[in-house]
């Protein structure tokens, strides 16, 4: 396995400077493999990484990651920032909607409004724990939305009004929540049927829907003539297909019905003993964490008992993430003991990734089995039990590793920890994503892909206002720590702030809050006549406006 991850990680080299080499499995029509149904395109509505790539590829926002992850402009031609920081003026390009009209400052007016109003999972992105625009908050809980500091003094200048500097401000811009909708557009539509079909969905950016419904399988896209950058972009037609095991997308690969397709760890040997298919062969890390998930609810877990603390450090110390990532994920991706992903956020003035040592919290994260069932025993003793049958849910149609680490994960607990059994319950991802947020789990398998280069993407995730709290936690001092280096006193002082981050992060894992498991790494086959595609991992993960068919 070894010598499969060092050829992975040659292949990671190669890809960014090209896909040259291996199969020409195509037909000349570039054919992408979505592990997972779009769940919608929406931008104030979805939240899961398939819908935001099709998004992305199909609608520009104020900014774009150039190939190296860096933000440039796209909507946006240029903007200005306030000697504070407070303040950004977009000074916006001749940009044109798919149905003709002009892309003016009064869209992003509309969408942002509208985000907010929304009340929905990612609403709380653009509030005082991420972007700070001014009164956010206040509109994502019922305020009048005019009055989010958001203005369009002309069709050509978009200012937005911060509550405290963001250092990572432009990046932000580039992810689809602050993408703008054309209100016109929008209004004329019946309610809730936006982004349904290619004739509810508005383009601004590469490519316009030609065949889309929800939950359909196949998703066809062709270039936007009116894209501003149109000479830039070299596909014509193109499509996804959500294809969930990756069984059948090596079958498809292989016979030329897909062209970039994403692999198991278990197929890895087999691809390497084919000489044409390892030349297609490309880790590519994700940014993402997998970690599990407690819902310390009362009302939960026989009564509350994952919010005893020992039975949750109980169960993060009998997992041996090592083994998981490189058995049962074994795809490249890494065994990770911290709330943030490796290789990702790196230190403006050091270059060293936050994450980089990975033994920080070593007393708190770790694979020992004594410890474990110490900690079970006293588990045990403070809650009167001796027995605890704990549900896991996971997504089920987000590809066969997920289901692969789940029955990892029961039979390392059920192992290590005499007297607790996990009950594996798969579900499709809207269910999945349901049970979260209506409070309907025990376990849960959940994983995050940031949205912007920062720790904050992930820590946020967690205070007691954040959005994405399924774990039902709040912690006074965490959410001190978030609010100053968001809009407090550390929002200036970046090596305070950094600092005041991993003291964020001890209280996270000394509360066992979550079980972090392994940093994500698509193992990926691209034939080798397809080139200039963008892996990112921060934002949207995969984008395909550089794209071409040779």
């Amino acid at each position: 396995m070894k010598k499969i991850f060092s050829l992975l990680m040659i292949c990671t080299l190669v890809l960014v400077t090209g896909c040259g080499g291996g199969s020409d499995n195509s037909t000349g029509k570039l054919s992408v493999m979505l592990g997972s149904n779009v769940v919608s395109l929406d931008s104030a509505k979805c939240t899961d990484s398939a819908s935001f790539e099709v998004i992305t590829n199909c609608i520009d926002g104020l900014m774009q990651l150039d190939a190296d992850g860096k933000p440039i402009p796209a909507i946006a031609e240029s903007f200005d920032v306030s000697a504070d920081g407070k303040t950004y003026t977009f000074h916006l390009r001749d940009a044109k909607w798919s149905n003709g009209e002009p892309v003016t400052a009064n869209d992003f007016v509309f969408a942002w409004r509208r985000h907010c109003q929304t009340s929905d999972k990612y609403a709380y992105i653009m509030g005082n724990t991420v972007a700070c625009v001014k009164n956010a908050d206040a509109v994502t809980k019922g305020a009048d939305p005019t009055t989010l500091g958001v203005s369009a003094p002309d069709p050509k200048t978009f200012v937005v009004e911060l509550d405290a500097p963001v250092p990572f401000f432009p990046s932000l811009m580039t992810f689809p929540t602050f993408y703008p909708i054309n209100e016109k557009f929008y209004k004329s539509l019946d309610e809730g049927t936006y982004g349904t079909t290619p004739e509810t969905f508005l383009s601004n950016g590469a490519f316009v829907l030609s065949e889309y419904l929800p939950g359909a399988a196949n998703i066809q896209l062709k270039k936007n003539a009116d894209y501003w950058n149109a000479d830039a972009v070299k596909l014509d037609n193109w499509q996804y297909q959500v294809v969930t095991s990756s069984d059948n997308a090596l079958t498809a690969f292989k016979n030329g019905t897909l062209n970039v397709v994403g692999i198991s760890g278990s197929q890895i040997e087999s691809v390497q003993k084919d000489a044409d298919l390892m030349k297609n062969l490309h880790s590519i890390p994700s940014g993402s964490l997998s970690y599990i998930s407690f819902n310390q609810d009362a009302k939960n877990n026989h009564g509350g008992a994952l919010a005893n603390v020992n039975l949750r450090l109980a169960i993060s110390n009998a997992i041996d993430r090592e083994s998981l990532a490189n058995n049962f994920v074994a795809n490249g991706s890494k065994a990770t003991y911290t709330a943030i992903p490796l290789h990702f956020a790196p230190n403006a003035k050091t270059g060293k990734f936050f994450a980089e040592n990975q033994q920080q919290f070593a007393e708190y994260v770790g694979f020992n089995v004594d410890k474990a069932r110490d900690l079970l025993n006293t588990a045990k003793a403070e809650l009167g039990k001796d027995t605890f049958e704990l549900e896991l849910i996971y997504a089920n149609d987000s590809g066969n590793t997920t289901v692969k680490v789940a029955q990892a994960i029961k039979s390392q607990i059920e192992e290590n920890l005499p007297g607790v059994t996990l009950k594996l319950q798969p579900m499709p991802k809207a269910e999945y994503l349901d049970r979260l947020t209506t409070n309907s789990f025990d376990v849960a398998i959940s994983s995050w892909v940031p949205d912007y280069d920062d720790p904050m993407t992930f820590f946020t995730l967690w205070t007691t206002e954040g959005s994405e709290i399924c774990e039902h936690w709040s912690n006074a001092a965490y959410d001190k720590i978030i609010e100053d280096c968001t809009t407090g006193a550390l929002a200036a002082d970046y090596d305070a702030r950094w600092q005041a981050m991993y003291d964020a992060e001890k209280i996270l894992l000394e509360n066992a809050v979550i079980a972090p498991l392994y940093t994500g790494s698509n193992a990926t086959l691209i034939a080798s006549n397809v080139s200039g595609l963008e892996f990112h991992v921060a934002g949207v993960n995969r984008v395909f406006k550089s794209a071409q068919v040779k």
